[in-house]
């Protein structure tokens, strides 16, 4: 009888990954992927947010519903994060940011005993870096690789370090494995993930993150490395000086800013100051003329008051990112922000989330404009059958439809940009 299972994820690039890793192992003992009464349902959860929380709780229970009969492993930061309340979900693995590389084995003794299993470590801090293996599933031509998991920072408004642990890296060698694995299977873009990826090796005293990511470049077949999110602090002088080497390094970094005000950066526990990350970015600005940088801020922080919030508007405008990731303050239990008196209106915090928006629209439409008739090199992903046309994105992640029939989903080809 073949033995079948289905995922649902919620949340970050890590979830993503570690989802395919957990799969991949499935697949290897012999199970294939399929929506129709799948014999296993995975849900990877998420908890940045109380609107993650909320998600979780509802993709749980809608999941259960559409599948009463297949075996329900529940798992990740949510479940990590809220151990008093699992008895509510109608699950039958339990498990959190843990035991995730035992699953397959849960599954079978879930079977042998129709017994519940509920499998949750109390103390994310001692955690050491779960090895899931090289992954074999991933989307179109483009493949997460995780080099770390865990934090130290311990943001004011974040739970993350409590639910993940401290920060933690990959063992060198098993990163560059599954490397190469990914491009020998045909992935031709590999997206490194963590969850404060700019850590690596500062645990455990392995080469740097800039160190690591030339060693990757240097791997035969890699036609394109993609850096996901990286403090300011984070980006040395080595990392800077690759975008000059190597061709194929993404022209593109996404550099967490939370906030323009030294006030509330100060409130949020963040360890940079804004002339530290405004010279951090002319500095990478002037080797690497054109790169597009992107940006999460938080808004309605319970200190921020408007003049916080206009100073952030200007900084940002200041920085001229391509696009700036909008967040709602989202208070959590437990963090020290919890302690901090709120300030900001529901009201004030919708306008000023808008006033945002609005902004990263216009910065993102003054960068594309900057490219219109320029030659810029596309990586195919997929054919957009409502677009009539084949669909991907440029080196420093401009989307790009290409009409040209010809053109083969996985191909790097040159193209001259215009607008989507």
């Amino acid at each position: 009888m073949e033995r079948t299972i289905n995922y649902y994820y919620l949340g970050c690039k890590v979830n993503h990954y570690e989802c395919s890793a957990v799969l991949s192992d499935f697949t290897r003992h012999g199970f294939t992927l399929s929506k129709k009464d799948p014999e296993v349902v995975l849900v990877n959860t998420c908890s940045v947010t109380a609107t993650s929380d909320q998600k979780s709780r509802q993709l749980i229970r809608r999941v259960r519903k559409n599948n009463p009969h297949s075996i329900l492993v529940v798992m990740g930061c949510f479940i990590q994060g809220h151990q008093a309340i699992v008895s509510d979900f109608d699950a039958d693995i339990i498990i959190g940011t843990s035991h995730r590389n035992e699953l397959y084995d849960l599954v079978n003794k879930f079977k042998e005993t129709h017994e519940r299993i509920v499998l949750i470590d109390s103390n994310p801090s001692t955690f050491q870096y779960e090895e899931l293996g090289t992954t074999s599933l991933a989307e179109n031509v483009r493949a997460y690789l995780k080099i770390q998991d865990g934090c130290n920072n311990f943001c004011s408004y974040c739970l993350i370090p409590y639910i993940r642990g401290r920060s933690r890296s990959r063992k060198e060698e098993d990163i560059i494995k599954e490397a190469e694995y990914l491009v020998d299977e045909g992935y031709k873009e590999i997206v490194i993930t963590g969850i404060d990826m700019g850590s690596y090796g500062e645990d455990n005293g392995q080469n740097s993150f800039s160190d690591l990511m030339e060693k990757l470049l240097n791997i035969k077949g890699l036609e394109r490395l993609r850096i996901g999110s990286l403090e300011a602090s984070q980006i040395d002088d080595h990392l800077i000086s690759l975008f000059s080497k190597y061709d194929n390094l993404a022209r593109h970094l996404h550099i967490p800013l939370q906030s323009g005000s030294p006030k509330v950066l100060k409130d949020m526990h963040r360890k940079y100051d804004i002339d530290e990350f405004y010279n951090k970015v002319k500095k990478i600005r002037e080797a690497v003329p054109g790169i597009a940088l992107t940006t999460d801020v938080i808004v309605g922080f319970p200190s921020e008051t408007e003049a916080d919030f206009n100073q952030t508007y200007e900084f940002i405008k200041k920085c001229d990112f391509m696009m700036v990731h909008t967040f709602p303050f989202s208070l959590r239990k437990g963090t020290l922000a919890e302690k901090i008196p709120n300030i900001v209106s529901d009201k004030e915090k919708n306008e000023r989330t808008h006033k945002l928006l609005d902004l990263s629209k216009e910065l993102l439409d003054k960068y594309e404009s900057s490219y219109i008739g320029k030659e810029v090199d596309v990586l195919i992903e997929y054919y957009d059958e409502k677009e009539n046309s084949y669909f991907g994105h440029s080196s420093n992640y401009l989307p790009i439809h290409i009409g040209n029939k010809d053109v083969k989903v996985g191909q790097m080809i040159k193209t001259t940009y215009k607008k989507v």
